[in-house]
């Protein structure tokens, strides 16, 4: 485990649990001890094969798929918040929620403001630009992205989500969608990277700071 990444970065060490054992996952918690520790990808399968004493010191999130080990203070810092167009995003907008939690920033998270019903996000737009950053997820087109880079001065920053069928290609039209996007300064991270997304706002953020002791 990279225990210095905080130290260099400002971003703490996490665990991609996707495509680990059970068993390797409770030798990392036994490894982080009484260290706070994120974990993406944990999803209800793997989590419930863990030890029962293991899943009660556990603060898990089966939608997002994210889990905090050891003491997590509540978030207390703003700043972000988590824009998603429907409801089958939410599991990849919930995991940008959680990671932003996990490093102490609230983030209110506005669902369901798809623009194919246009006036459900402009019902919302004041309250989304009272924040520094806005986190954007959706799948389909990814028209979403656009739209919100074209009316906001705070940085947006695209995750395009697998949702969607057919042509969708499991995410590929809407990270087409943000990597053409005429909306000049709009960032994209990859498909379904809720995590990375939230990372990529913490270091706006934190911006000028230094990295954490």
């Amino acid at each position: 485990m990279d225990w210095q990444r905080e130290r260099r970065t400002g971003i703490a060490e996490a665990v991609l649990c996707e495509g680990k054992t059970t068993a390797q996952i409770e030798a990392i918690l036994q490894s982080a001890g009484e260290r706070p520790l994120l974990l993406t990808r944990l999803d209800v399968a793997l989590f419930d094969a863990l030890p029962a004493e293991r899943r009660a010191a556990l603060d898990h999130d089966p939608l997002s798929r994210t889990a905090f080990h050891g003491a997590v203070a509540p978030p207390a810092l703003v700043g972000a918040c988590v824009v998603c167009a429907g409801t089958s995003d939410l599991p990849v907008a919930r995991e940008a929620v959680r990671s932003l939690a996990f490093a102490g920033y609230e983030a209110p998270l506005i669902a369901d403001v798809g623009v194919a019903g246009l006036w459900r996000l402009m019902q919302r737009i004041e309250e989304i630009r009272t924040h520094s950053v806005v986190i954007a997820v959706a799948g389909m087109e990814g028209a979403l992205f656009s739209v919100l880079a074209g009316l906001l001065a705070a940085p947006v920053i695209a995750v395009p989500t697998s949702v969607g069928y057919g042509v969708a290609a499991g995410g590929t039209v809407a990270l087409h969608s943000a990597l053409a996007s005429c909306a000049a300064g709009l960032s994209c991270v990859n498909i379904d990277n809720g995590f990375g997304a939230a990372c990529a706002a913490l270091r706006i953020l934190r911006s000028g700071r230094p990295a954490a002791e």
